[in-house]
């Protein structure tokens, strides 16, 4: 269990806040754990258990049980807060050029999400962005709004 909360809490601690710098090439942001060790946190490979007898692997099986659930509670409540939906009597803003982003990636853990800087964004035919151009590490790719995340605060 104490496992399992250590790594929650390295999630927890993990989740961009806001840019480090304005710098459109810099892709790195400020996280809680900036503020406890100086540094971003790297997550720990997991070992193998394929020799380790019954008693580890069904602690190890009930562990990753745990950890799942919290992902799709995390991803289900804060990721969901990031991208704020409202009906249609609210606008809740365009995404900005030049602003960090999470983006989401239904294939990885939420803690392996890449940071990218707004490039370019396109509207629909009603004015309303829908697509937008990200700069990324690896090169830039083009994501629907909806599958990425505007950090909650800007500089």
């Amino acid at each position: 269990m104490v496992t399992c909360l250590t790594h929650i809490e390295a999630v927890l601690n993990s989740r961009p806040l806001t840019p480090l710098s304005s710098d459109p090439n810099d892709f790195s942001a400020l996280t809680p754990s900036h503020f406890l060790i100086g540094r971003p946190l790297l997550s720990v490979p997991h070992s193998q258990v394929t020799d380790a007898n019954i008693t580890r692997l069904d602690r190890w099986r009930r562990i990753q049980y745990i950890r799942q659930h919290f992902w799709s509670r995390f991803h289900n409540t804060y990721i969901s807060l990031l991208q704020a939906k409202s009906k249609w009597f609210h606008s809740r803003g365009e995404v900005k050029q030049g602003s960090l982003v999470l983006i989401k990636d239904k294939t990885t853990p939420p803690l392996l999400w890449s940071l990218g800087r707004v490039m370019t964004t396109y509207p629909g035919v009603d004015g309303i962005t829908r697509v937008a151009e990200l700069k990324t590490k690896r090169g830039i790719i083009r994501r629907a709004v909806n599958c990425i995340c505007p950090l909650p605060i800007e500089d």
